[in-house]
């Protein structure tokens, strides 16, 4: 008959790390929830990731030129 569960010292290193990395999570959040996230000094306000975050003004969007693709023709070429 093998040897119960509880004697194998592979699962006793396996549940020591589980229990270590669950305590490490738990302590990174611990830590991130007592530290503020304060706002950068050159940091632009209203943007995500160097977008603005409400909507452009609709007029000022129609009248800017639109760029090129490389999908569309030039229009002096046929």
């Amino acid at each position: 008959m093998a040897d119960a569960w509880y004697r194998q010292p592979v699962l006793w290193l396996g549940a020591a790390i589980l229990a270590a990395s669950l305590a490490g999570c738990v302590w990174t959040v611990v830590l991130g929830s007592r530290h503020a996230d304060l706002p950068l000094d050159g940091a632009r306000p209203h943007t995500l990731l160097d977008m603005p975050v409400h909507a452009a003004d609709r007029g000022a969007a129609a009248r800017a030129p639109r760029p090129a693709t490389p999908h569309t023709v030039p229009e002096h070429m046929p």
